[in-house]
């Protein structure tokens, strides 16, 4: 070969190599704006355990549409109730693995992936529904979501769940000594089975999906939850005591995959946040909304609503209490503050 040819050839090749550097800076330029890092749509999928008309499912799915509206479509989320993905426990799996984009869970539940969320089933530790929220939207609210990142998770917002409470199917709770020889069902990894234990009950971990058989067969005796589930499940049908004990006000969260939240631009994220975070108030009133209905449902249908004096139920945990303020301390602190 000649050297005018050669050099020709040498020439050529660089050229080659330029273009395609290029070309490579530009799609990862494209990638770094407001679109999806992969420079083009993302199609996640959102877990909801309760029904299509619930409030939090409405609220993913408002935040659902919202999202597809205001990308033009890039980031396109579909939701799936009614647990059609798996329980919530199993589905924060998934989502830590990536095989699901986006869950909404209750935040006991977390405590089994983030240790420090167990703060949150201190019983009453929350005064009210304000007080509530008052730390939810404050600075201990926001350090707790950024916590999840601990466990492969990105933290969104809160949703409301209203306060928890005893129903039976067999003794009414009136007080904390008539739990003595109930069976009551707690989620799995929370700090409610020692709390039912501390007050003198019998707790039992159990799958959510699984509690209306359990207290229709008498495999337990009771559980705990709010209102509007109480009512959405049908448990009311089979356990017509409820006690308005308010043992705790525990948050539902929204959360992606750290898997599934890289494929996003900075400007992506940035809109993922806000939709999120005004989406919380589409489900708050929702959920105001749903704890008339329920109520209103129970009186309609003969149930015992039974209102206590929850000083005696606070004073049968107080030990409890004293030893999670401890552990706790910071969270305390900031659920002090959050009474101002």
């Amino acid at each position: 070969m000649s050297l005018r040819k050669t050099l020709f050839t040498r020439s050529r090749s660089r050229i080659v190599v330029l273009l395609a550097t290029a070309a490579m800076l530009t799609l990862a330029m494209a990638g770094c704006g407001g679109s999806s890092a992969a420079g083009g749509s993302v199609s996640w999928r959102l877990a909801e355990t309760h029904p299509r008309d619930f409030p939090t499912t409405q609220a993913d799915i408002w935040f659902a549409d919202q999202l597809r509206e205001r990308s033009n479509g890039r980031i396109d989320i579909e939701v799936f109730p009614d647990a059609q993905l798996g329980e919530e426990r199993d589905v924060m799996e998934q989502v830590q693995l990536g095989s699901v984009e986006m869950t909404r869970t209750n935040a006991n539940l977390v405590t089994e992936f983030v240790d420090s969320w167990e703060a949150f089933g201190i019983p009453y530790v929350f005064d009210d529904e304000q007080h509530f929220w008052n730390y939810l939207n404050g600075p201990g609210g926001k350090s707790k979501l950024a916590e999840l990142d601990q466990a492969g998770y990105v933290g969104l917002t809160y949703y409301d769940s209203g306060a928890r409470n005893f129903y039976t199917a067999g003794e009414p709770i009136e007080k904390p000594a008539d739990l003595q020889g109930q069976n009551i069902r707690v989620q799995p990894g929370s700090l409610t089975a020692e709390m039912v234990d501390a007050m003198g009950g019998s707790s039992t971990t159990m799958n959510f999906s699984e509690v209306y058989s359990g207290l229709e067969t008498g495999v337990i005796e009771g559980a705990e939850n709010n209102l509007p589930s109480y009512v959405s499940t049908g448990h009311y049908e089979v356990a017509d005591d409820i006690t308005l004990d308010r043992h705790q006000r525990v948050p539902e969260v929204l959360m992606v995959g750290e898997q599934a939240w890289n494929q996003l631009g900075e400007q992506d994220k940035k809109l993922v946040r806000q939709v999120a975070e005004e989406s919380t108030e589409v489900q708050r009133e929702l959920w105001r909304k749903e704890v008339e209905k329920a109520r209103k449902t129970l009186e309609d249908s003969g149930v015992n609503i039974h209102e206590v004096d929850t000083a005696k139920f606070r004073e049968s945990v107080s030990g409890m209490i004293d030893k999670y303020d401890e552990k706790f301390a910071d969270f305390v602190s900031a659920v002090d503050e959050a009474r101002q």
